[in-house]
Order: structure tokens, then C-alpha cells, then sequence
């Protein structure tokens, strides 16, 4: 249990040697730490899965996860433990403003991916329902890019009507022969029961149209043939375009597709857009929570010892720059005057030398 505890000092940032003279602060800062150190986690869950949506892979997701985690764990603890209490409650908040902005886009970059993996089944049915509309459009653009098929496929149905109406002529040739023969008056007709000369002419006529339906069928048959070969040939040519696209449909499953999926989910459904708010303010509320922890807390003596400790290092720092002032002023001095003495000992020396020669030149003159 003491390690965990300090553990979780570790990650509030907060310094061992005072927590331990403060024990009353203990709980509070462990509180923090957790709170720090379960964000990380949690970001690194969040990365995890998104990188995992970009690579299909498990182990470069759980590397990048954990390098993401460890990055949210170190900003998080940096903006904790760089608070400190003050007795001016409204300097802590000018202070606290820019971490808590940090803290909120932290926040909203950690919950997007787990927003993603909550409504994964919802996204699931939308990015399907997109996949079936770029697998209709896409063959609906292949159709207009082969417009040989309609073509073609339009002469089969003329060779089929043409013996569609072959088959026609052929039954009302059969109906008229039929009413010869049993007697039935019409206005192509005898009215006399029997085969006679009327009804072996019909019988010619039928046996015509029989002969030339058999002809026409085999004759447009082997045209339909020839060209249901060209069209097989135009769709597999087809197919092979639309099997190139597939790939691309079928990997229609990264990122941003899951991100445009989720935005259409909250457009189109009230309560998904409900609970994608609060899935966010939840995150911000934990991201934001050790902040607001520290700025709600009253001043304990951890603080005052922290403050102590930091006046005594201004104090020693102080002091260290007035002695090293001190020494710098005493060489500075030292030097100035040991300078001003030998220029003036020089200056000495040549007005000896100068009026030594004065006197020289005047015992010459003399």
C-alpha cells in the first residue's frame, strides 16, 4: 500500500520529502495522482483503438497507444504540479485559466476515439448502408461506361420479337386452317366441314409459316448467341473494373470515415447527439478534475511548506548574488585602485625624468 501511495504522489507531481511531513495532505494528493494517472490510461485506450482503425495492426497501435498515454500523463502531471496555492484566490484562477484550455483540448482529443468504440455497432450499420450506396453508384457508373451492353442487349430483344411476332403470324395461320377444317364461317373461311381445297391451301400457308418460324429461330438464335458471347466478354471487362474499386469500398473503414459516420449518427438521432455531449463533458470533467481539485482545496500545509521551501531558495539566492555582488565590487575596486596607483607612480617616474633633463640641459647653457 506505500508504494501505491507513493505512486500515486509520483504522478500529482508532488514533492516526497514535504508529503511526509504533512500527512493530513496524503489522501488529497493521492486523489490527484489517481485521477492523473487513470487520464493516461485512458488516453492511451483512445489512441490505441484509433491508430488501430488507421493500421489494422495490434502491435504499432499498442506502441503509438502507449506513447500517446505516457505523453497525456506527463502534460497532465506538468499542469498539477505547476499550480500553487496562493493567498489571492484570483491569482490562482489567472493561472489556472490556460491549463484548464489545455485541460479541455485534452479532453475533447481523448474522447473522440472512445465515442468512436461506444457507438462502434451504430457505425457499423451506417458505414454499410454507405458501402452499399458506393457499390450502387459504382455500377451504375460502370453501366453508363458501357453503353455497348444496352446496345447489344437492345438487338437481342428485336431478334426475340421478331420471332416473338413469327410465332404470331404462325397461330393465326393455325387458327384459320383449324376453322376450315371443322366448318366454322368466317370471312376467311368456306363454312365445309373436311379437307378441301381451302383447307389444303391454309395447310400450305401453315406449313409456310412453320417453316420459316423454325428458320427464323434458328437463324436469330445463332445471332443471339454470338451476341450474348460479346456481351459475357463486355461484363467480364466490367466486372474486372468494378472488382479494382472494390478493394477501396471494402476498406471503407478508417478514421475519418468512422468520424463522418458518428457526425451523420447525432444529426440524424437526437439521443445519440445527447449522449455524445455527455460522453464529452464526462471526459472534461476528468481532465479538468485534478485543476479544480487543487484551485477548491483550501491552503494546507503541504502548500505553506512548498512556499517556505521555495522563499528559502529566493532567500539563498539572494544572498549568494548580494555576497557575489560583494566580491565583484571589492576585485573591481581592488583593481581600479591598484591601476590609478601605478599610473601615478608612472607619472612619478617621468616628471623625475623630465626635470632631471631640464636641469642637464640648463647646466649646458650655463
Amino acid at each position: 500500500m506505500n508504494n501505491l501511495t507513493q505512486f500515486f504522489w509520483f504522478c500529482s507531481g508532488a514533492n516526497f520529502s514535504i508529503l511526509k511531513r504533512t500527512p493530513t495532505e496524503s489522501n488529497k494528493y493521492v486523489g490527484i495522482g489517481a485521477t492523473v494517472f487513470f487520464t493516461g490510461v485512458l488516453a492511451a485506450l483512445a489512441a490505441g483503438y484509433a491508430l488501430f482503425t488507421v493500421f489494422q495492426s495490434l502491435i504499432p497501435s499498442i506502441g503509438f497507444g502507449l506513447l500517446w498515454g505516457l505523453m497525456i500523463f506527463n502534460l497532465d502531471r506538468f499542469i498539477v504540479s505547476s499550480m500553487r496555492k496562493k493567498e489571492n484566490a484570483w491569482a490562482e484562477w489567472k493561472l489556472a485559466i490556460p491549463r484548464l484550455v489545455l485541460a479541455v483540448l485534452l479532453a475533447l482529443v481523448i474522447s473522440k476515439p472512445l465515442e468512436l468504440k461506444m457507438f462502434e455497432r451504430e457505425i457499423n450499420r451506417k458505414l454499410d448502408e454507405k458501402r452499399t450506396e458506393f457499390i450502387a453508384e459504382s455500377k451504375a457508373n460502370l453501366a453508363r461506361g458501357f453503353p455497348e451492353i444496352q446496345a447489344l442487349e437492345a438487338k437481342i430483344d428485336t431478334l426475340k420479337s421478331e420471332v416473338s411476332d413469327a410465332e404470331n403470324f404462325r397461330d393465326q395461320v393455325q387458327q384459320g386452317y383449324d376453322a376450315e377444317r371443322f366448318g366454322e364461317k368466317t370471312s376467311g373461311t368456306s363454312g365445309i366441314v373436311g379437307l378441301g381445297t381451302n383447307a389444303k391451301k391454309k395447310e400450305e400457308q401453315l406449313d409456310a409459316a412453320q417453316l420459316a418460324l423454325e428458320q427464323l429461330r434458328i437463324r436469330n438464335q445463332i445471332r443471339i448467341d454470338t451476341i450474348e458471347t460479346q456481351i459475357r466478354e463486355f461484363m467480364a471487362l466490367r466486372q474486372a473494373e468494378f472488382e479494382k474499386q472494390q478493394p477501396g469500398i471494402e476498406g471503407f473503414d478508417g478514421l475519418a470515415a468512422r468520424m463522418d459516420a458518428l457526425s451523420i449518427l447525432t444529426t440524424e438521432s437526437s439521443a445519440m447527439a445527447m449522449a455524445n455531449v455527455f460522453i464529452m463533458l464526462l471526459f472534461i470533467a476528468i481532465e479538468t478534475a485534478p485543476i479544480f481539485v487543487k484551485l477548491i482545496s483550501p491552503r494546507g500545509p503541504y502548500d505553506e511548506l512548498l512556499e517556505l521551501h521555495e522563499d528559502r531558495v529566493k532567500l539563498f539566492k539572494g544572498e549568494k548574488w548580494t555576497i557575489a555582488k560583494g566580491e565583484s565590487e571589492a576585485r573591481v575596486g581592488y583593481f581600479q585602485e591598484t591601476l590609478f596607483y601605478a599610473t601615478d607612480l608612472k607619472k612619478e617616474k617621468t616628471n623625475r625624468k623630465n626635470r632631471a633633463e631640464t636641469d642637464r640641459e640648463l647646466a649646458n647653457w650655463d
